[in-house]
């Protein structure tokens, strides 16, 4: 391995929850009279939280973004995730070989809530690799693109960021692997994946079953 430890993302790298998480999103959106299409919708606010975009909301809604709201879409999100997940094609097979390889240095580390985090490994069956080693970037001071989260990952698994590497699939978790001063690899499964590569990924891949071999 060229690696001591992998890094993962989640959402888009684990599990193919984007269209889920921002299904719900664009139709709640919609319910306060913010109208748009999935793909809008997934193009504003894939690699972001909801609350990243807590002002642009608020315009276009001309509502708050209460604590009531947010507590409405992480129940119905959840509950779409639950019924409708699905695992990354070939993920299972290249973290299996990844946890073996690193006598078990690979960490999840994630945007989103722990909850959702936890709760997604475990419906598709990928939770038992990642057992004390799942970091949220709401427990830290900040969330991605800083690179907090990654660099509590990595101090946790004891190795220095620069000898881990991170599996990423936005420019904003990209912007936090490097600025830990790992070397990013960037999962792009559709289009060329030129923007990831020009914003300083190591090198773009399309399918899961391929990353070990180009981390060893």
């Amino acid at each position: 391995m060229k690696f001591d430890a992998v890094l993962f993302d989640c959402d888009g790298v684990l599990v193919d929850s984007e269209a889920i998480t921002n299904g719900v999103l664009r139709d709640m959106l919609d319910e306060r009279g913010w109208s748009m299409t999935l793909k809008q919708c997934m193009d504003l606010f894939v690699g972001n939280t909801v609350t990243d975009k807590r002002s642009e909301i608020e315009a276009r809604t001309g509502l708050p973004l209460s604590a009531d709201w947010l507590l409405e879409f992480r129940e119905r999100r959840n509950a779409a995730l639950v019924a409708d997940i699905q695992v990354i094609p070939n993920i299972h097979q290249a973290v299996k070989a990844l946890h073996l390889a690193t006598a078990g240095r690979i960490a999840c580390a994630s945007g989103a809530d722990r909850f959702k985090v936890e709760m997604m490994l475990t419906q598709v069956g990928l939770a038992e690799y990642f057992v004390g080693n799942i970091f949220s970037g709401h427990e830290m001071a900040r969330s991605k693109p800083h690179p907090d989260v990654y660099l509590a990952a990595a101090a946790h698994l004891g190795v220095d960021p620069s000898r881990c590497a991170v599996v990423e699939d936005t420019l904003t978790g990209l912007a936090a692997g490097l600025a830990a001063g790992a070397t990013v690899f960037a999962y792009v499964p559709q289009g060329d994946g030129r923007e990831l590569l020009e914003a300083g990924a190591t090198q773009v891949f399309a399918d899961m079953a391929a990353l070990p071999g180009l981390l060893r």
